[in-house]
């Protein structure tokens, strides 16, 4: 973990939206490298995150993650879990 950072979001909802802005490093393996750009979320404390942003820093990779992540469960290695 290098940041750890929260924001709620109020939308005139009664109850607002939890947004994170935390970055996690992690040590990426070839697989990783090569399909980063298909990351979607990413597991964190019992919860899956949505992955806004990753930033290539070899040989790791820096995930940015957002709100909770809504989709479809996707298959496949690269999404991971931390």
């Amino acid at each position: 973990m290098i940041r750890n950072s929260r924001q709620y979001e109020s939308a005139g909802q009664v109850n607002d939206n939890l947004n994170i802005a935390n970055e996690i490093s992690i040590v990426a393996d070839p697989y990783a490298r090569q399909n980063f750009h298909s990351m979607r979320y990413v597991e964190f404390m019992g919860a899956k995150w949505k992955i806004a942003r990753v930033e290539v820093q070899y040989p790791r990779l820096i995930l940015t993650i957002g709100g909770v992540y809504n989709g479809g469960k996707t298959e496949g290695k690269a999404t991971g879990a931390v």
